[in-house]
């Protein structure tokens, strides 16, 4: 058993280190990807193959605190209706450099707030990305849906669209806490969202919680965990809250001396983990909890759960677009990112362009850390016999950095034939594990806690 006192002597409740949702980290993309780049990677996908597209919604109709989004505040529906122009250009951009035959394997909007779009905007939207390309069989078109941004006729709207999985934000249910972070949201008016997106037979359906927030205590937590459970997400994502008011300006309307300390994060985040498990909600990841039927638990028990910048996936596709301002794209080649700044978005898109501004080109190192990474935070162990098939590095090389890595956790995890695994009371210090294999600085912008 690992002691809180070994956990604490090893970094976790001190470290601050990327939650590895890709690699290289996005601190670390330099301005060396351009529009041309990113034109030619589209290009390169085979064709009749199948794509993943995120669409990003930057406005809110107000700006939760703890949020460290890309986001911006709108009270009128002017700015909203220009951007979704302004996004439509981009996707007629898209398939003008798309091969034949492309089809989306999964279809997410994000934001910000996607639901403050009208039933109009949210047609048009739709229409514009099947001209570009239509669903694969077993297409998945997930939504992030503000229960206070939601009403029957968006929702009937985005059902016609082909919305099959809705995903809730939700954070904590404590009317107190929603009072700090600014993200007033009751339970009824959670619930009332959830049967409405029942009703209509979208039975997928996701939810995020968070620990580590302002005041939240343990009985604070188990009491919204349970009021979560009584509305039967398929699949929970347990973030731990990211305090990055140097980042995040509106995080300063946080008070730091309310947060919990690192060691009753820790206990925030098991008690928590615990009444998901004792659900019969199987374990996904270091921070994802899903039904047994669901996509993500059949992945994960066949080996295929991959990770990316929503989190985990059960999507095995190649190639993530993001279209919009601020998205992130990603390729065999690389990453591409868009321009952050709305304003510089729109700009570049009615040139006639992409908004590329920075990104990062894979080495084949990058290749071979990234998946190292993405097996560790996917599936707790490293597979020596598939990084020597796919990857230029023999067995002695790669034994010699699993034992190194294991020699710095101080020989708490598993290093045997196979590769690497770590065991149930070590997957706390799953993120120090993945830094190990890291090959870049730690960034100077700063990262989340480890736990």
């Amino acid at each position: 058993m690992v002691s809180r006192t070994q956990l604490s002597r090893l970094g976790l409740f001190d470290a601050k280190v990327p939650r590895y949702t890709s690699y290289p980290t996005s601190p670390h993309f330099k301005n060396d990807v351009r529009p041309v780049d990113f034109s030619n990677w589209i290009e390169a996908i085979p064709e009749n193959s199948e794509i993943s597209l995120y669409l990003h919604v930057p406005f809110c109709r107000r700006l939760c605190w703890f949020c460290a989004c890309r986001t911006q505040g709108t009270a009128s529906g002017e700015p909203v209706t220009a951007y979704i122009e302004t996004l439509k250009d981009e996707l007629s951009l898209l398939k003008r450099h798309l091969p034949r035959g492309v089809r989306l394997s999964r279809l997410h909007w994000g934001g910000g707030t996607p639901t403050l779009l009208s039933p109009d905007h949210m047609r048009d939207l739709s229409a514009a990305t099947r001209e570009v390309a239509d669903f694969a069989d077993g297409y998945e078109f997930s939504v992030e849906i503000d229960p206070n941004e939601i009403d029957a006729a968006r929702l009937d709207t985005l059902f016609e669209a082909g919305m099959n999985r809705a995903s809730i934000g939700i954070q904590d249910f404590d009317p107190d806490i929603q009072k700090t972070i600014g993200r007033e949201q009751s339970f009824e008016t959670t619930k009332r969202a959830v049967d409405m997106i029942r009703a209509r037979g979208i039975q997928s359906l996701n939810a995020d919680i968070l620990y580590g927030l302002p005041d939240q205590t343990r009985s604070k937590i188990v009491d919204s965990v349970q009021k979560l459970l009584s509305l039967s997400p398929d699949r929970v994502a347990l973030y731990g809250y990211a305090h990055v008011p140097w980042m995040a300006k509106r995080q300063q309307m946080i008070p730091s001396d309310a947060l919990p300390r690192p060691d009753e994060r820790l206990k925030l985040f098991e008690t928590a983990r615990k009444l998901f498990v004792w659900d019969n909600y199987d374990e996904i990841g270091i921070d994802h909890f899903a039904t047994p039927e669901d996509g993500l638990s059949i992945a994960a028990r066949k080996g295929t759960l991959r990770r990316n910048f929503q989190g985990y996936t059960d999507d095995t596709s190649d190639v993530l677009i993001g279209l919009g301002a601020s998205s992130i794209s990603k390729f065999p080649q690389g990453y591409a990112h868009n321009a952050p700044a709305t304003s510089a978005y729109t700009k570049a898109i009615r040139a006639g362009g992409f908004s590329t501004v920075r990104g990062h080109g894979f080495t084949p190192q990058d290749k071979l850390r990234g998946r190292m990474i993405e097996m560790l935070m996917c599936d707790f162990r490293v597979d020596i016999a598939e990084l020597v098939r796919d990857y230029d590095i023999t067995e002695t090389e790669l034994r010699a950095i699993l034992n190194h890595t294991n020699k710095e956790l101080e020989n708490l995890l598993v290093v045997d034939d196979a590769g690497l695994f770590v065991p149930q009371e070590a997957r706390p210090l799953t993120r120090i594990i993945a830094r190990s294999f890291d090959a870049y600085e730690l960034s100077s912008a700063g990262h989340s806690s480890a736990i």
